[in-house]
């Protein structure tokens, strides 16, 4: 008698089975429509982790579908958030960001499901963000549920960030819990600040083994950092900083 596989050993093979390329990494092609990132409200890891997958997304659809991407990105805030964490600044966003930014400021939990739900209907837009703050009782699991629906029907993705809230049921194809981390150390200028970074963990997903990464935005790329001690901030060779000369220069011509 063979005796029945354990469960612990079956999930990784088939999720190894089902997709090529099990472990996340930045850049993959296929990207979820509803991600969720649980993130404190102390800091802006959650907002930052979100924008950065959502601009490496919607690279990778660049990549597919040649020519500039106009359309809006549409960000909702429930009152609660814009309270702990604030507004979008315009001038820390990406450039090409700023001026196709729609922001919603929703009274109640309930306003701000409403108003995620209508944007995800619409496929004008690139892509939402949305932030709503603790567990409130109008997220439930359907309501979840129906944001899920909603995007892949649509195609239109979706990144919401919770607030000092704890996992509860959902229906997210992605599951993110982020923290700030240190600032890459730039490379020219030790006083200048370095590039966001953040410790990403994946706890669930559909397609994907949990893991857990020091992650950066590395000028408007998001990346993996190897080695979070010694890694520093990519920069352009030095040696192309300096211009080769044709011929004599114009003080050996004076000289000669």
């Amino acid at each position: 008698m063979f005796s029945k596989p354990s469960p612990a050993n079956v999930l990784p093979r088939a999720i190894a089975a089902a997709v090529p390329e099990a472990r996340w990494r930045p850049g993959l092609a296929e990207q979820p429509f509803h991600s969720e990132v649980f993130a404190p409200a102390s800091e802006a890891s959650g907002a930052g982790l979100a924008l950065a997958l959502a601009r490496d997304a919607l690279a990778q659809v660049g990549a597919q579908t040649p020519g500039e991407d106009a359309r809006h990105v549409l960000w909702v805030q429930d009152r609660a958030a814009i309270r702990l964490g604030g507004r979008p600044c315009l001038a820390g966003l990406p450039p090409d960001w700023r001026r196709r930014l729609l922001h919603v400021a929703a009274a109640t939990p309930e306003d701000a499901l409403f108003a995620l739900e209508e944007g995800l209907k619409c496929r004008d837009l690139a892509c939402v963000i949305g932030e709503i703050a603790g567990n409130p009782r109008a997220f439930s699991f359907t309501a979840s549920r129906r944001l899920s629906l909603t995007a892949e029907r649509h195609g239109v993705r979706l990144w919401l960030v919770r607030l000092d809230a704890t996992p509860d049921l959902s229906s997210a194809r992605m599951r993110w819990q982020v923290r700030a981390a240190p600032s890459l150390h730039p490379r020219w200028n030790a006083a200048a600040p370095g590039t966001a970074s953040w410790h990403a963990e994946l706890f669930r997903a559909r397609t994907h083994a949990p893991d857990e990464w020091m992650i950066c935005d590395d000028s408007g790329t998001l990346r993996i950092r190897r080695d979070p001690d010694t890694d520093v901030a990519a920069t352009p060779d030095i040696i192309r900083l300096a211009r080769p000369t044709v011929g004599r220069s114009l003080a050996a011509r004076a000289h000669a």
